[in-house]
């Protein structure tokens, strides 16, 4: 990528703002905005429809068979297909963390991703659990969004409409499985700004990380 094209990496678990953060963000810097885990609910949408085994290495790799995934204008395609709703049903919900496990299929989703990036050649705001200390470990600015786990669940309910307690055991399952797994576990990169927005806004965190975007790019 060239000198103006730099990468803004923004991790962090359910229920913390992340999405909205990463939107505003991109917006504010007139930048591309990659949600990386809807490519992990992707290939766990195409793994349920094809009947595969969602624990099965082999099974996951033989359903998702390579196949083109693209984010266009915030909506998500899978070979021309587009998933966007699709992908954010109960079922992917509960199946994503077990299928975004499997080492063969992060390692093809990372290079998807950075292709993603590398195409556009401008600023990218991305998003996930993994890109500052996997995806995009020399990024310009890496932040680390985190939260009390009670409020995150409690801002997990409003935008699902289900009840806090069966949001706060989803989020802890997939809390444990995401930090346990051996390849790109969700943990903040060793030079992440970790950001706890427990007690602020949406608008107060957008605020803070374009001040870090600003502080970076004043030291060239």
């Amino acid at each position: 990528m060239n000198k103006s094209a730099y990468v803004v990496a923004i991790d962090g678990p359910g229920g913390v703002g992340k999405s909205t953060v990463s939107r505003l963000v991109a917006e504010r810097l007139g930048a591309a905005h990659l949600d990386t885990g809807a490519f992990y609910r992707a290939a766990t949408a195409v793994v349920l429809a094809d009947g595969a085994d969602p624990a099965d290495d082999s099974a996951v790799m033989r359903a998702w068979g390579s196949r083109n995934i693209q984010q266009r204008n915030g909506r998500t395609f899978v070979d021309g297909r587009d998933v966007s709703e699709e992908i954010r049903t109960a079922e992917v919900t509960e199946a994503v963390s077990v299928v975004a496990a499997h080492p063969p299929l992060r390692a093809e989703m990372v290079e998807a991703q950075r292709r993603w990036v590398g195409e556009r050649g401008v600023p990218a705001v991305v998003e996930g659990r993994d890109i500052g200390s996997v995806v995009f470990p020399d990024a310009l600015v890496k932040v680390y969004l985190d939260a009390q786990p009670s409020v995150r669940a409690r801002r997990r309910s409003r935008e699902t409409g289900a009840a806090t307690e069966s949001v706060a055991r989803a989020l802890r399952d997939r809390d444990k499985i995401d930090s346990s797994r051996l390849v790109s576990p969700l943990v903040a990169a060793v030079d992440a700004v970790v950001i706890d927005t427990t007690d602020l806004s949406i608008d107060q965190v957008v605020s803070r990380v374009m001040e870090l975007v600003s502080a970076h790019l004043s030291r060239g």
